[in-house]
């Protein structure tokens, strides 16, 4: 059997509710005050294991404030377990947040050199792709030598995910990006994880989309209260976050909607994912593209 590229073990992390209480030396240096008694302290993520092997692409299920975007910043590195450990082999190229993890002060052009070098590509390898990514983001001419923290947060995913699609990292961890920008240039971001998938790529989504979990992953995590509720198939994984969501309602004394395929049962259901609205409805209905303005006249390019 081969070795799996992502192994996570009794992973957990703790956080501190009082942001304004800083650590001592004493703390810091032996771990004082990080005990499960620590006052003000909660665990987003606690006590998951999973492997992912090569060429797997799993969906990580359920409602806001489970864990789902910490374990994947877990998985990337960005965040240090306080408990047990997660092994990726391999590189990764990560897509975690709308900011793409660009530095708002640069422009484009900039950030598309910094961010690229950071993940390993030589100055050459970006020489010959800069216009490829720059096409692929579909940014205007004008846009590209602006700070970025004139993009909309529609221009910084597109851009980032055009930088991501161009490297070839085996490990993709992609958090609520592929629902940004048209529908043409989701189609684009589809055809792109598609090919990565076929490439025997591996991909961790996360994602307020039933519908694209389902086109893309065979395998679901399903997470509740920080834990790891499931580990099954996606359509099990998604029928069960459905079914506990409707109990939680029954308790509320709230009324159920109705599921299957009726007219409306899309938005619905990507609402139940955590998501404040349908990551398929048109950008002119989500407000994403709407009054755009050049930044010219004082607003926030679109």
């Amino acid at each position: 059997m081969t070795e799996p590229v992502i192994e996570a073990e009794g992973l957990g992390i703790r956080f501190s509710a009082n942001r304004r209480r800083r650590r001592g030396l004493r703390e810091l240096l032996l771990g004082a005050g990080r005990g499960p008694g620590a006052e003000g302290a909660f665990w987003p993520v606690r006590d998951v294991s999973f492997r992912i092997r090569r060429g797997e692409c799993v969906g990580i299920v359920g409602k806001n404030g489970t864990g789902k975007s910490t374990l994947l910043k877990l998985i990337a590195g960005v965040l240090i377990p306080d408990e047990g450990r997660v092994a990726v082999r391999g590189r990764v190229a990560p897509l975690l947040e709308l900011r793409a993890g660009f530095n708002g002060r640069l422009t484009g052009r900039e950030n598309i050199y910094l961010v690229g070098s950071l993940h390993g590509m030589s100055r050459q390898d970006i020489d010959e792709r800069f216009d490829e990514i720059v096409d692929f983001a579909d940014l205007r001419e004008s846009y590209i030598d602006m700070p970025v923290r004139h993009y909309s947060s529609g221009m910084k995913v597109r851009l980032g995910f055009a930088l991501v699609a161009q490297l070839e990292h085996p490990v993709l961890l992609v958090d609520e990006v592929l629902a940004v920008g048209d529908q043409e240039f989701r189609e684009k971001c589809y055809g792109t994880v598609e090919r990565m998938l076929a490439d025997g790529r591996t991909m961790v989504l996360v994602s307020h989309s039933e519908a694209d979990l389902r086109r893309f992953c065979t395998r679901g995590l399903y997470l509740r209260d920080g834990g790891l509720a499931l580990d099954t198939g996606i359509d099990t994984a998604l029928r069960a976050y459905e079914q506990d969501r409707a109990a939680e309602e029954q308790e509320r004394g709230e009324p159920s909607e109705p599921g299957g395929t009726a007219a409306g049962g899309a938005d619905r259901r990507a609402r139940r994912l955590g998501g404040p609205e349908s990551a398929d409805a048109p950008a002119a209905e989500r407000g994403g593209d709407r009054g755009r303005r050049e930044p010219g006249d004082g607003g926030r390019a679109a």
